[in-house]
This record gives structure tokens, sequence and C-alpha cells, in this order.
């Protein structure tokens, strides 16, 4: 069984680079700071992309990567302040592991100016796509609109003219939005952005009764996602949702129970794409840490064979080779084909899934194609 908790997984990554310093980087080494969201709310987010990272780190057992493992409690300048540390203290080569785009937009732009490499396992701001791409910048997840566009196709072909939209005031939230809007044909219902880390709805969901509205799309993650779903379930209030998997993963779904059942929504994984490194990947996760993975923890999963695919073919501290290798995109990746564009995010097709419940488990299944070989709307602006 793999390991289990952030301090034996340290401790043995450790003696398994035989005892590698902050000097990591000489000789072909490779360190990586990951900077993730291990406590407060949406805690469960950050823990998902370490256990899915380190579980890849585990399985290839390559001596010549170190990971370092710090908690941004959610916060902008601590994030800055941890970045800063691996930068300058730790000597790492790549920084990795932010959930939230405002953290990451805090983060990202200090880093890849310092001659550093960025892969990003979540967060995926417009700007960082668009005018503010960069050589060293990846993105192995998705850009933040990709998951809404198809939500809001979706929408479309279900017959749903009146959408309510509701959403975080933060960068993700405004690009979830931004993202539905871009291919939904219908009307605007609402359009409100709320408190990020919100946990009380009253105020919306009586919006929501008031509006019209034939359906409601909302972007919550993590608890805001929890608490939402809850006191929606028990308003009274029968307008079917729509959200993309932020707002119906795995560890959500567990809190949320039965009314969640039947909703649809959009990821670009989930565990049933049927190829033999998902399959192989659910697997070990379920016995490593005794829980389905969830979308965060398959692109955790996918960020640290990226990593380890490069270091086969190019030495991290030879700038050039080692983002062409990156760019290669060479590993077999949860989600079948893995490619990049332009703007080095993933070309990938997103899927309608729908809540259902396997046993005492609730989960998702897929049950269409939303987006085919889908790239994001701000590639056109990369010089890349």
């Amino acid at each position: 069984m793999f390991l289990k908790n952030l301090g034996m997984a340290v401790s043995a990554l450790a003696l398994i680079a035989g005892g590698v310093t902050s000097a990591a980087a000489d000789n072909g080494n490779v360190k990586v700071g990951m900077i993730t969201t291990l406590s407060g709310g949406g805690a469960g987010l950050g823990i998902d992309v370490r256990d899915g990272f380190m579980l890849a780190v585990n399985q290839a057992g390559n001596e010549m990567l170190e990971v370092v493992i710090e908690d941004d409690q959610r916060k902008p300048e601590v994030a800055v302040q941890l970045a800063d540390k691996m930068i300058q203290s730790e000597k790492v080569d790549i920084l990795t592991g932010i959930i939230w785009s405002n953290l990451a937009m805090a983060v990202v732009p200090a880093t890849t100016a310092q001659g550093k490499f960025y892969l990003s396992p979540n967060a995926g701001p417009s700007p960082l796509a668009g005018k503010g791409c960069h050589p060293n910048y990846f993105n192995v997840a998705w850009q933040n609109d990709n998951l809404h566009e198809a939500a809001g196709a979706y929408a479309n072909d279900a017959g749903f003219g009146k959408t309510f939209m509701l959403a975080p005031n933060y960068p993700a939230g405004k690009d979830a939005l931004t993202g539905y809007k871009r291919l939904y044909k219908g009307d605007a219902a609402g359009e409100v952005y709320t408190k990020l880390g919100q946990t009380d709805y009253a105020a919306e969901i009586a919006q929501i009764r008031a509006s019209g509205a034939d359906s409601v799309y909302f972007f919550l993650p993590g608890g805001m996602g929890i608490s939402f779903l809850k006191q929606y379930a028990g308003s009274g209030v029968d307008i079917p949702v729509i959200g993309p998997a932020f707002s119906f993963d795995q560890g959500i779904l567990q809190a949320v129970g039965a009314a969640a059942l039947g909703v649809k929504n959009t990821s670009q994984w989930n565990k049933d794409i049927d190829n033999e490194a998902n399959a192989a990947f659910v697997a070990s996760f379920q016995e490593a840490y005794g829980r389905l993975p969830s979308l965060y923890a398959s692109q955790g999963f996918d960020t640290a064979n990226l990593i380890l695919s490069a270091m086969d073919k190019a030495d991290v501290k030879d700038a050039d080779a080692f983002r062409a290798a990156l760019n290669e995109a060479d590993f077999d990746s949860v989600r079948g084909d893995f490619s990049f564009g332009n703007n080095q995010h993933p070309i990938q097709n997103i899927y309608v899934r729908e809540v259902i419940k396997e046993g005492d488990v609730y989960t998702n299944k897929i049950i269409a194609t939303g987006l085919e070989n889908h790239a994001d709307a701000y590639a056109a602006d990369c010089k890349l």
C-alpha cells in the first residue's frame, strides 16, 4: 500500500532520493516545490492534488526527483512567501500545486520571471492563457473557462433558455460565467457573484426562486458547493441545476448525498474513461488512500507523470530542452490522448457526467462528450 500521509510521503521520498538536499538540481536531479491548500476551506482539493501527485512519484521510484510540500492556507500572501522561500532557499526547479486562481495570479508570473517552470495541476486563469502566457508556464488541467463552456453547450441541448448563474467573486468565478455564456444561447435570469468562501446562500436562493429561471448554473468549488447544494435541496426550489465537475466532485458528493442524484455536470476526467492508464490509476489510488480519486487527484497524477516524462528526455538545467520535452507530453495520461496547444494548455475532450449511486457511494458516470478536442478561447492571444 502506498503512503497515506504527508509526513510519511516526504520522509520516504527523501530516502528514495538518497538524501538529496537543496542542491537537488545538480547532476540532473529535479527538485519540485508543491504549494497547495492543505488546511481550512478547500483543503480537500489540495489534498487530492498532493495525493495524486505523490502516487505517481512513488510508483515511478525515480531517485532523481525530490518533492517539497507546503500549505498555502488558501492565502495569496502565504503562497507568495512560500514561493519565494522555495525558489531562493530550497532552490527548486519547478513549482506546482496551486488550486485557486487568485493565488496562481500572485505566484506564477513571479516564478516564471525568475526562470523557473510552473506546472499548474488546477488553476487556469484566463490572463495566463492569453497575452500573459509564458514559455515556462504549463497548465496540465484546463483553462478555467473550459468546463463551463461545455456546460453552456449542454444547456442548449437540454433545451434550457433562461439560466440563473452563480459563482464566487474571484478570477476563476468570472472565467466560469464567461465560459458558460460563451456557448450558451439562452437568456440570463440572473448573474450573481458571491463572496469567496461563503457558506450561507439564503439570499441567492431567494433570488433564484423569484427569477423565473428554468435552470441554475453554479460554480462553487469545495465547501462552498456543499453548502449551496444542501441549502438548495432543502429550499423547495424545484429548478434543475447544472454545474462543472468542481461542484459535483467525489468529495462533495459524499457530503451532499441524494440531493445531487441525476444532476448533470462537465469534466475533462472521470473514473470510467476507458483506457489502461486510467483504470490502473483508479485502482491504485483506492488501494493507496482508501477512497475514490477526484478530478483533482487525476490532475496531480498527470502533472507528476508529465514531469517524469520530461526528466527522461532532458536535464532541467537545459531550459530549452526541458521545455521541449514537457511540450511533447510523452506520458500515458489518465485522460487518454493528451496534447498541448500553442499556449501550453491542454487540447482535450470535455464530458457530460451524471451523478449516480454505486452501492453506498455517490459518484459520476459519463453520459456524453460535450466538446471534442477542445482548445481554450485565449490561445490566439498567446504569442508563444
